[in-house]
């Protein structure tokens, strides 16, 4: 769901606004022939926008995780892991008790030994035998079967020699390493664990790049392109932006017209850690153009409306002008085309250089008689 929700937002902000200021202008009222003249607070129509700005909520995530595993089983040694640990590029995460292993490594040499024993015997025996048949002494047969005998020596000094590269690596799998520097986001198992291949031992991410994922609607996700600039800001610190970049759109809803969007940090903070709540802000075009930034104190309670509003299409409201020729107020229906920080952008039913009421508006009616208030008293 959208931060920018019409009704929870706009409400809130007004009714803290409409109390407070209403309180305010009771000193302003004046009384001529037991009607009250309330004093009146407005805003003037100049500050032209074309863009406006939506607010998604996310949480940080990291842009590369990596879950460690050994690539040979064994019994786990000692481990020294903590979730949230810094660790640099190549450091010892977990060994594997190397005892099973080296004893692998000495059979191997001693089969490897044997088989190399076996081919100089093979061979000696070729020779001679190669000799004998030129001589006519020994059959083809058995000259072939001497052949074969070496041949086949020769390939198990290679299959030995495999078996004790295979050892030899085996005992330097022994060792887990950290393929990049990072924090460590779990430890998967415990200290003196028979692990296999593939087995989790603890998961590692990059605290040097972030990514943040939301949902959008499907009127939203055909104005977004991946390279497009946003902002994302910290919940807890509004005052870091930080500058990002739509790097994925998903083609395909995750839930009924919800489309994912990820987006990723070009810059990173030593302070950021991952699940940390942050708000996405993206910038869209006003519908129709160009628009007019107000305060959102201009809207009245009850003419909120109701459900976000789309970028694509702007939503109905009302507000009421100041007619200076009858000193009244007119209520008059809007359209707002987007938000911006704490304001609304008005693509429709305004124009520049009209005052609107900006105080009390929830008590004003459609014809009401006002006193415009000097700009040193607003």
């Amino acid at each position: 769901m959208e931060i920018w929700n019409t009704r929870s937002r706009l409400k809130m902000a007004l009714l803290f606004s409409s109390l407070l200021l209403a309180c305010s202008d009771s000193d302003d009222e004046l009384v001529t022939d037991k009607v009250v003249v309330r004093g009146l607070k407005t805003v003037l129509v100049s500050d032209q926008q074309d863009t406006t700005n939506r607010q998604y909520p996310s949480v940080l995530q990291p842009a590369a995780l990596t879950v460690l595993s050994f690539e040979t089983p064994g019994k786990l040694n000692q481990l020294s892991l903590a979730v949230g640990q810094n660790i640099e590029a190549d450091e010892v995460l977990a060994t594997l008790d190397t005892s099973a292993l080296e004893l692998q490594v000495g059979a191997s040499e001693a089969a490897l030994n044997q088989a190399k024993a076996n081919a100089a015997n093979a061979e000696a025996d070729y020779r001679r035998k190669e000799i004998l048949r030129k001589d006519g002494i020994i059959s083809a047969a058995e000259f072939d079967q001497a052949k074969t005998a070496r041949s086949t020596s020769k390939a198990q000094v290679q299959q030995s020699l495999k078996q004790l590269e295979s050892a030899q690596n085996n005992v330097e799998k022994s060792v887990l390493r950290a393929p990049f520097s990072g924090v460590i986001s779990s430890v998967e198992v415990d200290s003196f664990a028979t692990v296999g291949i593939g087995t989790p031992i603890t998961s590692l991410y990059s605290n040097a790049a972030f990514e943040a994922t939301f949902s959008v609607s499907f009127n939203v996700i055909d104005l977004l392109s991946v390279g497009k600039p946003v902002t994302v800001t910290l919940a807890d610190r509004p005052d870091i932006e930080l500058p990002g970049v739509i790097s994925e759109l998903g083609a395909r809803a995750d839930t009924v017209s919800s489309f994912p969007v990820v987006v990723s940090l070009e810059e990173s903070l030593p302070t950021l850690k991952a699940g940390m709540a942050v708000g996405v802000g993206i910038e869209f075009s006003v519908p129709r153009g160009i628009g007019y930034r107000l305060p959102l104190q201009v809207l009245a309670l009850n003419k909120v409306p109701d459900g976000p509003v789309d970028p694509n299409t702007p939503t109905d409201a009302s507000l009421f002008v100041f007619n200076e020729a009858s000193s009244t107020v007119e209520e008059r229906q809007v359209q707002i085309g987007g938000v911006r920080e704490n304001d609304v952008i008005i693509v429709g039913g305004i124009n520049p250089g009209e005052r609107i009421a900006s105080a009390g508006v929830s008590f004003l009616k459609n014809g009401q008689k006002v006193k415009l208030l000097k700009e040193s008293e607003q």
